[in-house]
């Protein structure tokens, strides 16, 4: 599938750009991988892929405790698409293929 590999992503949030890393791979519509960001990594979960449209959820403890809801869409080697940050609303990311 098109989203199958790794990723370098930057999220615009309230505390200026981050980057992460991702693996990412789709098995029919269930999407699974691992992200990473400073020094930090986990593994993503309820993750849905529907053609290039994609959806992952992310636990972090850096900053703070938060979830991180992502959803976005894959055009060749970039990908794109919102952040969900709870009650802090929602930030665009954007990435490359690595």
């Amino acid at each position: 599938m098109a989203v199958d590999g790794n990723w370098n992503i930057t999220m615009s949030t309230p505390m200026g750009e981050r980057n992460a890393t991702l693996s990412l791979k789709s098995a029919g519509g269930t999407l699974t991988g691992t992200q990473g960001a400073d020094g930090n990594s986990g593994e993503i979960f309820d993750g849905a892929v529907a053609g290039d449209d994609v959806a992952w959820k992310i636990s972090i403890t850096n900053p703070m405790p938060l979830t991180l809801a992502f959803t976005g869409k894959v055009s060749g080697d970039s990908i794109s698409g919102e952040m969900g940050i709870g009650p802090m609303g929602s930030f665009p990311f954007t990435g490359t293929r690595a």
